[in-house]
């Protein structure tokens, strides 16, 4: 039997003669339970906000991307492209060509970042999910037509119910700037918008889609792409995607760049993990703070059993063994805690995951609070929390071995 838990566990579970020792106690164990399942539940929602952002950025941006390593474009062909339509794991694979432009609709001017793509990506983007008003085509007949992100189209007023034409302009690689005469030195194309889509503030507010051939007439180009965007069966595991990038890179070499979606949007990515540490830190701080009653909690009892302690000194014990029956003790409120908050936490995020109770204010691309359930941040959490717990538990226990020692020595 391991007696130092046996008589923890006792002292923890055994009236006490100050009943605000119990008080304590209890509120110690609650305030670790509730700190420990709002940190559950915060860290869940968060993941779930992640997967919307994730998913909705997939509609835009593809799993592999192929882009130059030097230089704005270049011809799809050779040795990695070949390797790339063998490939049984690959979906589909679509040439773009994309740039700034200046765009003039309706006595209305803006810039926007447009997107040159194929018939491939025109027939088999994800991105038709997405559309808010019109449809996702690019051609009607011979005339080119033009999806546009819901922000741009609202700060310009486009809409595809109206018959009015979205003028693309962009320099002309081949003349000189003329400062008495700036059109002269553009290149202008038209096309008509033919639906609105929504995937986020910022690429809403900035994408224009048209077709591959505006934009290489635009740009004077003849078969150039900027980057080739390759999307993946979807269950091809990330083991598979990362085996499939760095065969391509091997056989592209150095002359291109192949990214997975983490490596397109690094900035972002690095920012939500940020994000996600740093709300982890401020609830973890809060349970420490929580932590400290059990600090109050602990000194209190060793106070009381002063007579038990000098009794189980004079039977041998030595003060290691006094020191670990306290810290046990100390320890095992947090644990309780714990483990209570644990149950509550899963349980309350795994009711909002599977019926969405509580509901999203306003008009958003989900009804309720989406959250994602994942076991590392539960085993973080109980980790950290452990360790808390028993470094609170370890003050006052040294503290009272130190003066003990004190008056021995004295």
């Amino acid at each position: 039997m391991n007696l130092p838990l046996f008589i923890a566990g006792r002292y923890l579970f055994a009236k006490k003669s100050h009943n605000v020792i119990n008080i304590i106690s209890a509120i110690s164990a609650i305030g670790m339970a509730i700190g420990t399942a709002a940190l559950i539940i915060i860290l869940s929602v968060y993941n779930g906000f992640d997967d919307i952002v994730t998913m909705s950025l997939g509609d835009v941006e593809p799993d592999i991307l192929v882009s130059p390593s030097k230089g704005k474009v270049f011809v799809p062909k050779g040795e990695m492209f070949d390797l790339a339509y063998d490939d049984p794991r690959i979906l589909n694979m679509s040439g773009v060509l994309q740039d700034n432009v200046y765009l003039g609709y309706d006595g209305r001017n803006g810039v926007a970042l447009c997107k040159g793509v194929d018939m491939v990506y025109e027939e088999e983007s994800p991105l038709a999910e997405r559309m808010q008003e019109g449809s996702f085509n690019l051609h009607k007949g011979d005339v080119p037509l033009a999806v546009v992100g819901s922000a741009l189209a609202f700060n310009m007023g486009i809409s595809p119910r109206f018959l009015s034409s979205i003028d693309i302009y962009y320099p002309d690689r081949e003349k000189q700037f003329s400062v008495s005469n700036p059109s002269s030195s553009l290149n202008m194309r038209k096309v008509y918008p033919e639906g609105i889509f929504a995937i986020n503030s910022e690429i809403d507010a900035d994408l224009l889609i048209v077709p591959i051939e505006i934009m290489r007439d635009l740009m004077g180009y003849t078969e150039e792409v900027s980057a080739v965007e390759i999307r993946v069966l979807p269950e091809t595991s990330s083991k598979e995607i990362k085996k499939l990038i760095k065969d391509l890179q091997k056989a592209g070499g150095d002359e291109y760049k192949v990214s997975d979606r983490l490596h397109q949007n690094e900035a972002l990515y690095k920012m939500m993990r940020y994000e996600k540490a740093a709300v982890y830190l401020i609830l973890l701080f809060v349970i420490i703070i929580i932590a400290f009653n059990i600090f109050g909690s602990l000194s209190m009892l060793i106070i009381e059993k002063d007579e038990d302690i000098g009794t189980f000194l004079s039977m041998g014990a030595s003060p290691s063994l006094i020191k670990k029956i306290f810290i046990l003790e100390g320890w095992m409120i947090s644990l309780l805690g714990m483990a209570a908050g644990v149950v509550i936490g899963v349980a309350l995020a795994f009711i909002q995951q599977k019926f969405g109770l509580i509901s999203m204010p306003g008009q958003f691309m989900v009804s309720s609070y989406p959250v994602h359930i994942k076991l590392t941040d539960v085993l973080l959490t109980a980790a950290s929390i452990t360790v808390i717990g028993y470094l609170i538990a370890l003050l006052p226990v040294s503290k009272w071995l130190k003066t003990d020692r004190e008056v021995r020595s004295a």
